[in-house]
């Protein structure tokens, strides 16, 4: 595992920046301006498998947060973690069935819509490609869930899910430009809200980081 800093948070994250869980906790910590060092964890030499990892992920998994050491895995639950201990840029509405609501957002998008994970993978989102072959049925029917869940998530006319942006905003904006990117088609309104979204600046770091094939 490579390490970019030396702070008292660390954020543990792929090595090749392709994890859109990572992804999410990584803006999180941006968003809330909290200095963190980048722990980079190799998954194709098997790194997550290494007990001095699970030492900081229970679950093996990335991302992996270690706050001076506490450490946390899985991704909405660091957000919420930062959002309760952490002033700066609010992750989630302040109003409870709207939190609630961003809340029922993420748990979705990383329980559901799995053809479409598969077929369209993040590596469509940050990696170069060609050509991609039509969704399958399966997929096409969960692009249509996807499509019918956002325009009732989304108010008419505004480019954030709520008041003011969340994090679920950029959980949201992955799931559809794994779409948009690719060349699918999605209604005006929603290709334009993921576009929008993904020029937030602590995204577009994300976005910018060196891949190996780009």
């Amino acid at each position: 595992m490579n390490t970019t800093g030396g702070c008292a948070m660390k954020l543990f994250v792929d090595s090749n920046y392709l994890s859109p869980y990572a992804m999410t906790a990584f803006v999180a910590l941006r968003e809330k301006q909290i200095p963190f060092e980048l722990v980079l964890v190799n998954l194709g030499r098997q790194e997550q498998s290494d007990p001095l990892y699970a030492e900081v992920s229970t679950t093996r998994r990335v991302p992996a947060l270690s706050d001076d050491g506490f450490h946390l895995s899985e991704s909405s639950a660091i957000c919420e973690y930062l959002e309760d201990r952490y002033p700066g840029t609010a992750l989630y509405p302040a109003d409870i069935q709207s939190k609630a609501k961003a809340r029922e957002i993420q748990a979705w998008l990383r329980s559901d819509l799995m053809p479409i994970r598969q077929e369209r993978s993040a590596e469509v989102v940050f990696l170069k490609h060609g050509a991609l072959p039509p969704l399958t049925a399966e997929a096409q029917a969960a692009l249509r869930k996807l499509v019918a869940a956002t325009q009732a998530y989304l108010p008419p006319g505004r480019t954030s899910l709520f008041d003011q942006w969340s994090i679920a905003d950029t959980d949201l904006a992955l799931m559809l430009n794994r779409l948009r990117v690719a060349g699918d088609a999605l209604p005006a309104r929603l290709a334009a809200y993921a576009e929008a979204q993904w020029q937030r600046p602590s995204v577009q770091e994300w976005v910018n980081q060196p891949r190996p094939g780009c």
